[in-house]
């Protein structure tokens, strides 16, 4: 087994998710991850937790068969939530054998499964949890790359000094987490702004996601003016989904479009009220991260990027006393920063063509 799959499963363990003994532990894989599975169980084991795998976060095929299959209605699964009650640390390790898998299932129906399992998400998040990625051909093959440049870019990505990397983003989340207003200019296609007011700033350095690698809060739900376009594209229930234009008025979309893909769009931002507002502003500062590869694990956190996500803030992101937005939906989206673009914090620049201020 290459020795940075077991590299891999101890950051999970020891940094991610804090293993400790006698903790049950849920790892939701597709078999074709199985070798980080197997060094994850070896982990597990070394600490003296109990491991348990599973296919039904990333059995896309599984998925697939059943959504067709099924009438478009649904209940909450409650064996299934009786199995997250019961789990301390839930580990989701993203692969796949084929990236489409689910392109031909409704969106309304994938929607309303969406919504229906909401209770066991809920419940995920309550937990010690980790949403990781292993280096599968077909998502190599996604990213236009052999391979073994796909394997390195991963493991480069996953394998890193993360408090070296919490301390470089931390002066990032000194500039926003006092704001009041954020604006985002990207070129003539996207002039945003929202508060900030009171919603803390999250140093994302590898523990839910792995790899880290971005400062995110999130803005008050009523308080979003502007457009934006999401020139990076991405890949939703199987469909890839390009330029994104969102325009937002007292906090929600009145209007959107996209080039291919309209009607996933339509479907997501159709989910519930909250999935037509804003739930989340994040700032990619992961300089290891320099290409897209069409994952939006590692595509959000890019250097020169930002992302906004329609649907469920974190509550981690809320302060006391202010509203969180709610919906069974997070969908991000991404912005290029590198050229002819600036953030504003309260006014005052602090990035300018992807460079930040405390970088110049």
């Amino acid at each position: 087994m290459d020795p940075r799959i077991r590299e891999h499963a101890e950051i999970i363990a020891s940094h991610s998710v804090d293993l400790q003994a006698g903790d049950n532990v849920v790892i939701d894989a597709h078999p074709v991850a199985e070798d980080l599975v197997v060094a994850l169980h070896e982990v597990v084991g070394d600490y003296g937790a109990n491991p348990l795998t599973t296919t039904q976060r990333a059995g896309k095929r599984q998925r697939r068969a059943f959504l067709r299959a099924a009438d478009g209605e649904f209940e909450t699964p409650e064996h299934e939530l009786a199995l997250i009650e019961h789990t301390d640390v839930y580990i989701a390790i993203r692969a796949s054998d084929n990236v489409t898998q689910t392109s031909d299932v409704d969106p309304e129906t994938s929607a309303a499964y969406q919504q229906a399992k909401r209770p066991i998400l809920e419940e995920r998040l309550g937990k010690r949890w980790c949403l990781t990625q292993y280096p599968a051909p077909a998502n190599a093959q996604l990213a236009e790359l052999s391979t073994e440049v796909y394997e390195n870019f991963v493991w480069d990505a996953v394998n890193k000094d993360w408090e070296e990397q919490r301390e470089h983003q931390a002066n990032m989340v000194e500039i926003l987490d006092p704001a009041e207003e954020v604006r985002i200019k990207s070129g003539d296609t996207t002039d945003v702004t929202m508060s900030v007011d009171g919603n803390p700033t999250i140093n994302d350095h590898g523990e839910h996601n792995l790899p880290g690698g971005e400062v995110f809060t999130a803005p008050e739900p009523d308080s979003v003016e502007g457009e934006v376009l999401f020139d990076m594209p991405l890949y939703h229930q199987g469909r890839e989904i390009t330029d994104v234009y969102l325009e937002f008025e007292g906090g929600e979309v009145v209007q959107h479009s996209a080039a291919k893909n309209e009607d996933v769009l339509t479907e997501v931002l159709n989910t519930d009220d909250g999935a037509r507002r804003l739930g989340e502003l994040g700032i990619g500062m992961n300089r290891d991260i320099d290409r897209f590869t069409y994952n939006m694990l590692f595509d959000e956190k890019m250097g020169d990027t930002v992302h906004m996500a329609v649907g469920r803030a974190y509550d981690d992101t809320v302060g006391e006393g202010n509203e969180a937005n709610d919906s069974a939906v997070h969908v991000d989206m991404i912005v290029d920063m590198s050229e002819d673009s600036f953030i504003e914090v309260d006014g005052e620049r602090v990035q300018e063509d992807g460079t930040f201020v405390f970088e110049e």
